[in-house]
């Protein structure tokens, strides 16, 4: 008897240690021996001090869960927290820890029951202002997931100084329907207005790096190759410790007949979906899985991903379950930016009910036969409004000469004006104006900033804010489009300041570019910033 005391102490004091150090495979693999030894002294019916060893094997199995909870093993945590609740149904540590688990898992009002359960047998002034950090934030995702009104304003005009804001799960009016672009796509529910969020879900995994645009090629490749890995490597882990996040990626197209895919319902991605709807399917082909990613992960290379430009270093891939099932198009409505482990997906136009979300995959601003190769590179050939007018249009010599002068350092009023004309003569109207002006961008840039060269072309060429309207009409908003029009104003009207109305119209395109959820002093802010670079 005195070596099984001795041992348990040792193991206790062992796990302790472990734990403290942060060192959780250790620990739990301490604090599974010696819950095996508590549940061996209890299940003796000669057993003294019974209650004392009940309260020891709640604490190991609270503790056990801590640790597994720290390792993202959230179905091995909840059982942990489930087998000390039978034990002591109103454990104190127990039901912090279970509320912090269905926190992780976005159940908050799960959480937000065991905290306040937890509340009611709290005598500490510490663990109160715990608790009540824990149930504001409860009650703030909770209200966040079912409105969607997240506001990074005050992070964006702290210049995106310290953490990234915390941002809950929210899935607004939409659902997967059969595509006619390719496969499963998400479609409007309803009529949505330009800059109306439409979801925001956390990536299963993700992996970044630094790698400077001044790194030559082979270091570039080197890191994106070192990043695929460690990413593959954390979607593994993933996969073994969730049978949920296993099923929902089995699902997942792998580039194989895509018309043969099943139609899920969207209330399956949501975190309140019951377990029982989802299977213990493995994969167990790491070929299947490297497909399923290849054709499901999402790059954070692109500009329009960037807010305000920033980390132009920072490069990423990552899964987001329900992102993923957005196709591309070159003349998008939906735009997607990256916060922390969350992507964003907000309307950059109106959308109406039934029509398909669709983001680019790739810069829009690119020359048909760029985006071409760029798609062909990603398995697909782009059959969007946009690609099949510019592929009629941009196969004439005409055109190619065109393209050719793009980048050249040449006078790219020339080029805009050869545009121009040329559209008159083939009677391109609307739209259609906005696609070749779109892929035309940068001449059209050049021109415009450049007070020298929109003298020398005054009348030839269109108005900037004609040629802008239509640029976001094709294509939606996006920042460098917001960036020409600001420094456009602020050239126009000095240190005298803004126009009103001017002013309304960049507020306006920048609803697009940002969300409608953005305080409008913000927003006023970051268009002001815009106009400066």
């Amino acid at each position: 008897m005195e070596q099984e005391e001795d041992r348990i102490q040792d193991l206790r004091s062992k796990a302790t240690e472990l734990f403290l150090r942060k060192e959780w495979k250790h620990s739990i693999d301490v604090y599974t021996e010696l819950i095996s030894l508590y549940h061996d002294k209890i299940s003796n019916p000669h057993q003294k001090n019974l209650e004392k060893l009940k309260k020891s094997l709640c604490l190991a199995l609270c503790n056990r869960a801590e640790a597994r909870l720290n390792l993202q093993d959230f179905a091995q945590a909840l059982k942990d927290c489930n087998e000390a609740s039978r034990v002591e149904n109103t454990h104190f540590k127990t039901l912090v820890c279970k509320g912090k688990i269905w926190l992780s898992l976005n159940r908050y009002a799960l959480a937000l029951e065991c905290f306040k359960e937890a509340n009611l047998d709290n005598h500490e002034l510490e663990n109160s202002e715990i608790l009540n950090l824990y149930l504001d934030k409860c009650k703030k995702f909770e209200f966040l997931s079912r409105t969607g009104a997240l506001d990074v304003s005050d992070w964006v005009v702290n210049k995106f100084e310290g953490k990234s804001p915390e941002l809950a799960e929210y899935i607004g009016s939409i659902e997967i329907k059969k595509s006619e672009i390719s496969g499963r796509g998400l479609f409007a529910t309803k009529n949505v207005d330009c800059g109306n969020l439409l979801l925001v879900t956390k990536a299963v995994a993700i992996e970044r790096a630094i790698v400077p645009e001044s790194s030559f090629e082979g270091a570039k490749e080197q890191a994106q190759l070192d990043m695929w890995k460690s990413f593959i490597d954390k979607i593994m882990e993933c996969i073994k410790r969730c049978k949920r996040t296993c099923d929902l990626m089995c699902r997942l197209s792998n580039g194989e007949n895509e018309d043969g895919l099943e139609v899920l319902d969207i209330d399956m991605f949501r975190p309140e979906a019951v377990d029982s709807r989802f299977c213990n399917t493995k994969i167990d082909d790491k070929e299947k899985l490297l497909n399923i990613l290849d054709v499901n992960s999402l790059v954070e290379e692109l500009v329009s991903t960037k807010i305000l430009g920033k980390y132009n270093d920072v490069h990423g891939i990552g899964l987001w379950l329900l992102a993923c099932f957005i196709n591309h198009s070159c003349d998008p409505n939906v735009r997607r930016s990256h916060i922390g482990d969350h992507v964003m997906i907000h309307a950059t136009r109106d959308i109406k009910a039934g029509e398909e979300l669709t983001f680019a995959y790739f810069d829009v601003f690119s020359p048909f036969r760029d985006r071409e190769e760029r798609a062909k590179a990603w398995g697909f050939v782009c059959k969007c409004k946009r690609c099949n007018l510019e592929k009629g249009v941009c196969s004439n010599q005409e055109m190619m000469e065109m393209e050719m002068f793009l980048g050249k350092g040449v006078d790219n009023g020339g080029v805009v004006y050869r545009l121009e004309e040329s559209m008159r003569r083939w009677m391109v109207r609307g739209k259609g104006k906005g696609y070749l002006r779109s892929s035309f961008w940068q001449a059209y840039t050049d021109v415009y900033d450049s007070e020298r060269l929109s003298r020398k072309w005054g009348s030839k060429i269109p108005m900037m804010e004609n040629v802008l309207d239509s640029v976001v009409d094709a294509v939606g908003s996006d920042e460098r489009i917001v960036k020409l029009l600001m420094r456009g104003l602020k050239r126009k009207n000095g240190h005298k300041g803004n126009g009103i109305l001017e002013m309304e119209k960049a507020m306006k395109l920048g609803r697009g570019l940002y969300g409608k959820i953005m305080k409008k002093q913000t927003l006023k802010t970051i268009l002001i910033q815009l106009g400066g670079n």
